[in-house]
């Protein structure tokens, strides 16, 4: 939503290192124990990279993993940043994205770049990452520790998600959703 990402970038890149059927193992709509675990921040890097060694029997280098799995970061959305400013100043915002370590210091080094602000950050309240609470979308469990830990109530609370099986869970817990189309921007919603 606020991230251009493309994730068959990632699986090009681990193609051209080798790897075969990456994109099998995962994707934005399933993750096998490997990546589940990393977003969770249950394994280090370190794992994580020996894990993708293990999986594609070859003598990858980590750094050649880490580009290959940042790959699919692109661009930060401006105007979308810029309408986040804007609603910053008439609500309470926060940040409940299912991520790891080697992307989250990918975009924030890429946002700094790009922006030449320091904190993607502080675009927000609180930012709650999957690999830092050990907790992932669609897991109601994120949800409740997200409302519990921000001390906001379920139904005065909107949920906005580009992935349909993770509005439908924050929906089940009486949070308010939209569900992102693919051609509409954070920018376009009346809130």
């Amino acid at each position: 939503m606020l991230l251009n990402i493309d994730t068959a970038k990632t699986n090009k890149a681990f193609e051209k290192l080798g790897v075969k059927d990456f994109k099998n193992n995962y994707s934005l709509y399933k993750a096998d124990n490997l990546f589940d675990d990393l977003e969770k921040g249950k394994i280090s890097e370190a794992v994580f990279f020996d894990g993708i060694r293990n999986i594609s029997k070859l003598p990858l280098h980590d750094n050649d993993i880490r580009n290959a799995w940042n790959a699919l970061i692109l661009d930060f959305r401006t105007e979308s940043l810029k309408h986040l400013e804007q609603l910053k100043t008439r609500y309470s915002l926060y940040l409940l994205s299912n991520t790891n370590s080697i992307h989250h210091q990918a975009f924030h080094k890429s946002f700094t770049l790009q922006t030449g602000r320091r904190n993607f950050d502080d675009y927000f309240t609180r930012a709650y990452y999957s690999h830092q609470i050990g907790l992932r979308k669609p897991e109601k469990e994120i949800y409740n520790f997200a409302l519990q830990d921000a001390g906001i109530i379920a139904e005065e609370t909107i949920f906005i998600d580009d992935l349909l099986k993770n509005t439908e869970a924050a929906a089940a817990l009486s949070i308010n959703t939209h569900h992102l189309q693919p051609d509409e921007k954070i920018e376009d919603l009346k809130l």
